[in-house]
């Protein structure tokens, strides 16, 4: 389980995360939502060790990961995919997954452990060989996620792994996280793709200027107003608004 209390991060002088308190369970989505600039990616990025907190507190499964080197808070199972298709692109495909692998500390079946990847993301198996580099942005986004997929961390964070990628590779990604999250593992996700996003998440915390100022399950945010006015575009009568 990951838990964040009254955390306060940013970059220099200037501040960004503003008391941010949230919890992600094993088995569940946990989807963050807000404006540009709320400082949704920040969060991520000082959860995971990148960013050092100027206050509060990181805890997985009850141990202080707070200001954490990234390769530190990896091995301890929390893995970030950052959006950009972050992948290691003069390597091949089965040597990007293999080092997520690498991540379990011992011998594992490469065949057994890909298995569920090829089934969602079939074009990785057919492109098993060919270097990183040659995908396509959307293919390098399903490498990303299969690479920390593999390496079975107890809790993922996902900063928008839809951005760039086609409409139709969407619903399939989100899924993706879906059943992972099924198996156990807690996920955490930054997606602007709300209302598809809604439909997979268990918890929902909305950001602005770097602060939680809604938060509750997915059900309980899809019936606010202010969440159907501002997020969702929906009028009084909770029609669509008109662009």
């Amino acid at each position: 389980m990951l838990r964040v209390a009254d955390l306060h991060a940013g970059y220099g002088r200037v501040p960004v995360l503003r008391g941010i308190d949230l919890a992600a369970r094993p088995g569940e989505i946990l989807l963050i939502l807000g404006p540009n600039g709320a400082g949704k990616s920040t969060l991520l990025r000082t959860i995971a060790g990148f960013i050092r907190p100027t206050a509060g507190r990181v805890e997985l499964d009850g141990r202080d990961i707070t200001g954490t080197a990234p390769e530190e808070v990896t091995r301890a199972g929390l893995r970030l995919v950052l959006d950009g298709h972050r992948v290691f692109p003069r390597l091949t495909v089965r040597d990007n997954l293999r080092l997520g692998v690498a991540f379990r500390g011992r011998q594992f079946d490469f065949g057994t452990i890909v298995a569920p990847v090829f089934e969602v993301f079939p074009i990785l198996r057919d492109k098993l060989h060919a270097q990183a580099r040659d995908l396509s942005g959307g293919q390098q986004q399903m490498l990303a996620l299969a690479q920390a997929f593999v390496a079975q961390p107890k809790v993922l964070l996902c900063d928008e792994p839809s951005l760039g990628l086609a409409q139709a590779l969407i619903p399939p990604i989100l899924a993706f996280l879906r059943r992972w999250a099924a198996q156990g593992t807690a996920v955490v996700i930054v997606e602007q793709q709300i209302e598809v996003a809604l439909d997979i998440a268990d918890q929902v915390a909305i950001m602005e200027r770097g602060a939680i100022q809604l938060a509750g399950t997915a059900a309980e945010l899809k019936r606010d107003k202010r969440v159907q006015e501002i997020y969702l575009g929906l009028g009084e009568r909770g029609e669509p608004l008109m662009p």
